[in-house]
C-alpha cells in the first residue's frame, strides 16, 4: 500500500455536480482515492437516468457506499431485491439497477481507490 505522508481534505458540497437526468455526483480525487457523493433526487432510476449515457442495461460497476440520507432500492439482473437506507453500508457488484425509494431524495457516499477492486477496467460505455 502506498503511504501518503500529507493529510488532504475536500469539501464536496463545494464541488460542481455532474447531472444526468434526477442523478447527480459530485466526486473529489485524494491522492488516489475518489469520494463521490450521488444523490438519486425523488423519481429517479438509474435505467432512465443513465442507461442511454452508460450505453449499458445495467450499472456494471461495484459500489461500496454509505446511505447518509433515504432509501436506494437495488435489483440485481437475477432479480434480487434489497434496499438500503440511511446508515446502511451496502457493497453493490455489477449488473444492477436502482432507484430512490418514496418521496425523499436519497443520497450515499462511495469510496473508490481507482480500479483495483474491479476485474479488469470498465469505462463508460462498455458492457
Amino acid at each position: 500500500m502506498t503511504y501518503f505522508p500529507s493529510m488532504q481534505k475536500a469539501t464536496l458540497s463545494e464541488l460542481e455536480p455532474d447531472v444526468h437526468g434526477r442523478i447527480a455526483k459530485r466526486t473529489a480525487s485524494l491522492n488516489g482515492v475518489e469520494v463521490t457523493q450521488i444523490t438519486f433526487h425523488v423519481g429517479a432510476r438509474w435505467s432512465a437516468d443513465l442507461k442511454e449515457y452508460a450505453g449499458t442495461d445495467l450499472c456494471v460497476l461495484p459500489h461500496v457506499a454509505l446511505v447518509t440520507a433515504g432509501t436506494l432500492a437495488v435489483e440485481m439482473r437475477d432479480g434480487e431485491h434489497a434496499e438500503f437506507s440511511t446508515g446502511d453500508v451496502m457493497l453493490l457488484p455489477p449488473e444492477h439497477d436502482a432507484w430512490a425509494v418514496g418521496e425523499t431524495d436519497c443520497t450515499f457516499v462511495e469510496f473508490s481507490r481507482g480500479n483495483d477492486y474491479y476485474d479488469g477496467e470498465i469505462t463508460h460505455g462498455e458492457a
